[in-house]
């Protein structure tokens, strides 16, 4: 069954007309604990319509900040669980530097726990909601530019040596 039903997101999630709605729910997810990249949709979205440009960073930018923001829930109501980790360097920074902090919750691997811990620690819930869409839309930016001056040539080397 688990199969199944990820077998039947995957095909939505690349369906063409619900691109933006893609680029919202993948940007949402990889901003929680799961494991996921959403930079390759909001490429691929606006390498297809480049008159997206605009509409898609916004749209990333607004999932991945809302998924950091359900970390920061969790963190908030997950105190209990943390609660021996309170004397960790990750605390005492987080703690002395506040939301601002939150600006590195684009960083892989330690980004998405930053948001959680950021609401372990109670950080100002605005404030931290703002610097994490600062640093996500900054990062979507940065790598969908990088990615449109890469020569199509390139793309379609990488996808006939993947079989594509």
């Amino acid at each position: 069954m688990i199969e199944s039903t990820i077998q039947w997101l995957l095909e939505q999630l690349s369906a063409p007309e619900v691109g933006l709605t893609s680029v919202f729910f993948v940007s949402f997810v990889s901003a929680t604990l799961v494991p996921m990249g959403s930079e390759p949709m909001v490429f691929a979205t606006i390498k297809a319509n480049p008159e997206l440009f605009w509409p898609a960073i916004a749209v990333a930018t607004l999932g991945n900040t809302l998924g950091g923001a359900l970390d920061y829930w969790i963190g908030y109501r997950a105190k209990v669980a943390f609660a021996k980790e309170r004397e960790s360097r990750w605390f005492r920074w987080l703690a002395r530097y506040g939301a601002k902090t939150m600006l590195l919750s684009w960083v892989p691997g330690i980004g998405d726990p930053l948001c959680t811990l950021g609401g372990w620690l109670k950080l100002p819930f605005w404030p931290s909601i703002a610097y994490m869409a600062i640093g996500k839309c900054a990062r979507y930016l940065t790598m969908t530019t990088l990615l449109l001056y890469v020569p199509d040539g390139v793309w379609k080397t990488i996808a006939n040596a993947l079989g594509g």
